[in-house]
């Protein structure tokens, strides 16, 4: 068969599995099984924290909105300090 130069070419598939490789897939199946489970844990995990940053945003957004109109407002009175404007509240 060596001398024989289509010999490379014809190979064939035993139907024989042994109990090694029925092991290793069973091993394999499993193995990747578990890593799933933990993959799908940990998603979960991270889309209940950015479900509650989503919550923080909103609230700082909220402040970052009040600060901006607390510093408006301030800006007018020392404007009208500057120019010497008296209030209600002056004598």
């Amino acid at each position: 068969m060596a001398d024989d130069p289509g010999a490379s070419r014809n190979w064939r598939m035993d139907r024989q599995i042994t109990a090694g490789v029925l092991i290793a897939v069973f091993l394999q199946t499993g193995g990747v099984l578990i890593w799933a489970g933990r993959e799908a844990t940990r998603i979960e995990v991270i889309e209940q924290r950015l479900d509650r940053q989503s919550n923080i945003a909103e609230r700082l957004t909220r402040l970052e909105e009040q600060v901006f109109a607390a510093r408006a407002t301030l800006e007018r009175m020392e404007h009208k300090l500057d120019r010497g404007e008296a209030g209600p509240w002056a004598n």
